[in-house]
């Protein structure tokens, strides 16, 4: 069974009129080690179904299911456990703790879900050398660049070994260089981990998207394969 199953997923708006349909009838599979990179314009609803994937909102109906699991018929407390132990979130925003050092922020996910063990704390370590930062690790955000803040937010959603990698614009506040080794990062952890997880990325950059194995793009509420998307934009 795929780790990741969406069904006929709708999200819409209640207005004065009539309601705004932000997802239409979004359906998707992933099995473990997919990645899939969706591509739109600025509100075409891409960070809604980010955010609906991830836990953080509810569809108006329709399912998601993540290693046979349905966030939707559990209660805010066991919903938060499973958010913290199933799925890492890297956003545009890196939203570090300016007070703790690189791995204080790395270790964030695990010490909200208790205490961290010496296995943790190795974890922690290794995702911090593999994400370059070494000679970083006791450093606070503000004696860090944007990428490497960035770098340190990608270890941050890995440390707790989620089933479900969700990157939201990780590289926009980034520059091109620094884009493309985030995009980089992300594909070959994913692909050195043995937990399988799946990842899917949201961009509005061709380029980035281009680093990731599935290519999907949401248009009009509805996630097309990009042939398609292509043919009725030549179509319209």
């Amino acid at each position: 069974m795929p780790r990741l199953i969406v069904e006929n997923l709708y999200k819409e708006y209640p207005t004065r009129d009539e309601p705004l349909v932000v997802l239409r009838d979004v359906n998707l599979r992933l099995d473990g080690g997919d990645s899939l990179a969706i591509l739109g314009p600025s509100g075409s609803g891409k960070s809604t179904l980010l955010h609906i994937l991830g836990t953080l909102d509810q569809p108006s109906s329709g399912t998601v299911r993540l290693d046979n699991n349905d966030p939707s018929t559990m209660d805010e407390p066991k919903l938060a456990q499973f958010r913290n132990k199933k799925i890492g979130f890297v956003f545009q925003q890196h939203y570090l703790l300016p007070q703790l050092t690189a791995l204080e922020n790395i270790l964030v996910p695990a010490l909200a879900s208790g205490s961290v063990t010496d296995d943790v704390d190795a974890h922690a370590r290794s995702l911090v050398d593999r994400v370059g930062l070494t000679d970083r690790i006791h450093h606070r955000p503000a004696e860090m660049s944007g990428g490497e803040q960035q770098r340190v937010a990608v270890a941050r959603a890995l440390v707790n070994r989620p089933s479900l990698i969700l990157a939201d614009e990780p590289t926009g506040n980034l520059d091109r260089g620094n884009a493309l080794g985030i995009a980089q990062l992300l594909t070959e952890i994913q692909a050195e981990s043995q937990a399988s997880a799946v990842l899917v990325v949201v961009t509005h950059s061709e380029e980035i998207a281009g680093h990731f194995a599935g290519q999907r793009v949401l248009s009009g509420g509805t996630l097309m394969n990009r042939a398609n998307a292509v043919t009725d934009h030549e179509t319209a």
